[in-house]
């Protein structure tokens, strides 16, 4: 690889958690190299690393090498018989990237599976996975009027595709197939949109009889769905393998999983700290990090019980009500999540897709 996008992947260990998800960010090769003082290959850093760690209870201001894995792959950069030894430890390993190092350890190259495999990636999913994932689509859509005065939220465009159609396009990629929509406000629309369509999903629908809020249509559920499934609002957009949230479900225990996204909160404001009258220290204009609500979530089918019958109850209540008698983790991601839940989130979103036309 290029010379400069290999110095992009090595960084020390010093470097704070916040500063290596920006960094993998901006390569998008989910992963970096650490290095010690005499430049050779200590660890590696994957977001997998960091979303355990900030789950331990790390900070993103705490260094990298708290999280970074010791235990890692590499080739020496001169071996004979290069080409096909990589591949064989990627099949062997399941891994995406193997540094090649020279014979002191320094990091040389990196060879991704893409430079020595044809065809598609590594995680792509083996077989269909039955799990239900349920599309919350019978809101009004208020904060996108005059839009959904017209078209229900799930029937907004981005581009030329309402969103509804990317959002099961997504989980679709990730092995899932099975969907099924809460209905409600402007209910017609939708059903019309998803007969007349060819799409490769099977999907039915419930119909609540009023707002039930933001979770209580789960309830109409209760005989539909028997093993995990997946809750997503009609407004959450993501990039992301859903499969490994699944695993990541299972393997906590939990019985509801909340997929967090990393935000920086800015008071554009000096912040003072005061005690008995007295300045302690001021903050000029501070950056808060935070793990925001995406509105995806994995349920088990046993937390359906928990929702009034015909009640309504908002999802932030039974997440609530089930954190005080069962487990409940949080699948921190870092980038590529899309709310177009506002105008202005909607517009950036649009932005993002490379598809603003007549916004």
């Amino acid at each position: 690889m290029e010379r400069d996008d290999l110095k992009a992947l090595l960084v020390g260990g010093e470097m704070t958690i916040k500063q290596a998800v920006q960094r993998l960010n901006e390569t998008g090769k989910k992963i970096l190299f650490v290095t010690g003082e005499d430049d050779t290959l200590v660890g590696t850093v994957t977001d997998g690393d960091i979303r355990r760690g900030l789950i331990e209870g790390l900070g993103f201001s705490d260094r990298i090498e708290t999280v970074m894995s010791r235990s890692f792959t590499a080739v020496y950069s001169d071996e004979a018989a290069l080409s096909e030894k990589v591949k064989r430890l990627m099949i062997e390993k399941r891994i995406e990237q193997i540094p090649l190092t020279d014979r002191k350890g320094r990091v040389v190259d990196v060879v991704f599976w893409a430079d020595v495999m044809e065809g598609g990636g590594l995680h792509e999913p083996r077989e269909s996975l039955p799990n239900h994932v349920v599309i919350m689509a019978g809101g009004k859509g208020t904060r996108l009027e005059p839009f959904t005065r017209i078209l229900p939220k799930p029937l907004i465009p981005i581009g030329n595709r309402p969103v509804i159609e990317l959002i099961m396009e997504r989980f679709y990629q990730s092995g899932f197939y099975r969907f099924i929509y809460t209905l409600n406000y402007k209910k017609e629309y939708l059903k019309l949109y998803l007969k007349e369509n060819n799409f490769p999903y099977v999907f039915e629908w419930v119909e609540e009889e009023g707002f039930l809020g933001t979770a209580g249509s789960l309830s109409l559920l209760r005989d539909k769905v028997t093993e995990t499934f997946f809750v997503t609002n009609c407004d959450s957009l993501m990039d992301l393998n859903f499969a490994d949230v699944l695993r990541w479900h299972r393997e906590y225990g939990a019985s509801i999983t909340v997929i967090g996204c990393h935000n920086e909160v800015k008071i554009p404001f000096g912040v003072l700290e005061a005690n008995d009258g007295r300045l302690v220290r001021m903050y000029e204009k501070p950056v808060h990090d935070v793990i925001i609500n995406t509105g995806v979530y994995v349920l088990e089918p046993h937390v359906l019980s928990y929702i009034p019958e015909g009640g309504r109850m908002d999802m932030n209540e039974l997440i609530e009500y089930v954190s005080g008698r069962e487990s409940v983790s949080v699948y921190p991601i870092y980038n590529g999540w899309l709310d177009i839940g506002q105008w202005e989130e909607y517009k950036k979103s649009v932005e993002r897709l490379g598809c603003l036309e007549g916004v």
